[in-house]
C-alpha cells in the first residue's frame, strides 16, 4: 500500500480533483468512472459522490493508494 499525503492550500477539495491532482488518476472521466464504480474509500466507506468535499483530516483510498488530505 502507497500512502502519501496530499497538501491542499483551500479549505477543501473535490474527490474527482483530488484523485487527479494526486496524480493517481489522469483524467476526469477515469475518477468518474472509478468513484461510480465504487471502486473508493473515503474514511473507509465506499463513497459515489464525485463532487464529495474532503477536508484535511480526510483519507481516500483506491486500488493501493492511500491518500490523506492535509492544510498546506
Amino acid at each position: 500500500m502507497t500512502q502519501e499525503t496530499v497538501p491542499i492550500k483551500t479549505e477543501f477539495i473535490k474527490l474527482d480533483s483530488l484523485l487527479k491532482f494526486a496524480n493517481i488518476l489522469s483524467t476526469g472521466g477515469e475518477a468518474k468512472m472509478a468513484i461510480q464504480q465504487g471502486a473508493v474509500q473515503v474514511n473507509g466507506e465506499v463513497c459515489t459522490q464525485r463532487g464529495k468535499k474532503l477536508r484535511p483530516g480526510d483519507r481516500v483510498r483506491i486500488e493501493d493508494f492511500e491518500l490523506q488530505v492535509v492544510q498546506a
